[in-house]
């Protein structure tokens, strides 16, 4: 049997962050075997076909120079964008294929080495750029940004562009300095260890935004399952939830495999008047922000990895596994003590503190997939005995279900 474009592919991912701190595109990373062979409208109408009109922006970045050239030469104006990497234009070929893709509409962005700008004459070819400072642009821009902060009346120009992509941003300061003082459309990835590193001395508490909506959501009669997933997105607040729920004070002596569980143990009204309990010691910052919802992306993603009809519970558990996968980040102490005070199943523990059990191929694929190593994911699934297919209708079903209100449109690279 011929395998179908999304089993000759391996997938990865990567999130682009707007100014508010919300998803505003994927950045998806599509790597092929030296030996197979992909039609390339065959694979944009699969990848199509799986997204929606009220998923984030889709931004495919094709590393096969063969697949690229391709896309280029039939791609419809209507497709996502394409990331094209200057590498790949100094084959004279590869430049006339771009400039006719531009001529048919098609929407491309490019990408370069640090410090490296398109050139003057395929340039207006690229919707926008995605650019990665040097060290001595990134000083130059953190310098800008402390003369903003001070005072300075006459700053620098910083290198920083308006309107761009950044990737490789390492500093929350210079991730602020991008999207708050330059405009920039996006930041690819999230400085995620600078960020918490910053909260090395006090406690990260849940975040005051989710507090006051699961509170509205309550008042308003939401659906159990808006609850439960409003209540999942907000990985602290579930830690603590979970917690609660296991105190001695409830005495409740049962196992909670899944947020929903305890949702339904506890009761509607006393889960309101614990929330309220939480509001006076909610944090506000917004740079956290993307790190809570990477982390309940993940949990998502590792539960709907199970296989379809193995059942909802199972899937909650799943879930709740990779949700607290990476507390240990958010709480700023070692995973065994974190799982420690809670009482879970078996199956979760095993995984996370032994990687032993069934649930370990989900976590592992889970994370393998939040990388441009395309060829892990694909060495895991095959280590696993999971269908690389399936992987990847997964992995974009999970992530055109994670919209945002100001996410629109479709972006490839």
């Amino acid at each position: 049997m011929t395998p179908s474009a999304l089993g000759s592919v391996s997938l990865g991912y990567q999130l682009l962050w707007n100014p508010l701190r919300r998803l505003r595109g994927v950045q998806l990373f599509v790597g092929l075997d030296d030996t197979a062979v992909v039609d390339a409208r065959h694979l944009l109408s699969a990848i199509e076909a799986l997204w929606t009109a009220q998923a984030p922006i889709l931004l495919l970045s094709i590393q096969s120079a063969r697949l690229l050239a391709d896309i280029l030469d039939n791609a419809p104006a209507s497709s996502p964008w394409i990331e094209v990497h200057d590498a790949y234009l100094r084959d004279p070929a590869m430049a006339q294929k771009l400039s006719q893709a531009h001529r048919r509409g098609l929407r491309m962005i490019w990408r370069g080495e640090p410090g490296q700008r398109p050139g003057a004459a395929l340039g207006p070819c690229f919707l926008r750029t995605i650019l990665s400072l040097t060290a001595e642009e990134a000083l130059a821009g953190l310098r800008v940004s402390l003369r903003k902060h001070n005072g300075s009346v006459a700053p620098r120009p910083s290198p920083v562009r308006a309107d761009q992509i950044y990737e490789s941003v390492a500093s929350r300061v210079l991730a602020e300095h991008c999207l708050d003082e330059q405009g920039a459309w996006a930041v690819a990835g999230w400085p995620v260890d600078e960020v918490l590193h910053g909260y090395r001395q006090k406690r990260i508490q849940p975040g005051r935004r989710a507090l006051v909506q699961l509170i509205a959501a309550i008042d308003a009669d939401d659906s159990l399952d808006h609850l439960e997933q409003s209540l999942s997105d907000e990985p602290i607040l579930a830690y603590c939830f979970v917690r609660y729920i296991n105190s001695a004070g409830l005495c409740l002596r049962t196992e909670i495999e899944s947020i929903r569980h305890g949702l339904m143990v506890l009761g509607v009204s006393e889960v309101r008047a614990w929330l309220q309990e939480q509001l006076p010691h909610a944090n506000s910052d917004l740079n956290l922000q993307p790190v809570r919802t990477a982390i309940a992306l993940r949990a998502r993603l590792t539960g709907n990895l199970l296989d379809a009809g193995q059942g909802d519970n199972l899937r909650r558990e799943i879930s709740l596994c990779g949700l607290l996968s990476q507390i240990d980040l958010l709480l700023g102490e070692p995973l065994h003590e974190a799982l420690a005070r809670l009482q879970l199943p078996t199956r979760i523990t095993s995984a996370l503190l032994n990687h032993s059990g069934p649930y370990v191929p989900y976590l592992d694929i889970a994370a393998a997939l939040e990388s441009p190593d395309t060829q892990a994911t694909r060495a895991l699934c095959a280590a696993h005995e999971m269908d690389l297919e399936n992987v990847n209708r997964t992995l974009l079903r999970t992530l055109a279900q994670a919209r945002q209100p100001s996410a629109k449109g479709l972006l490839l690279v």
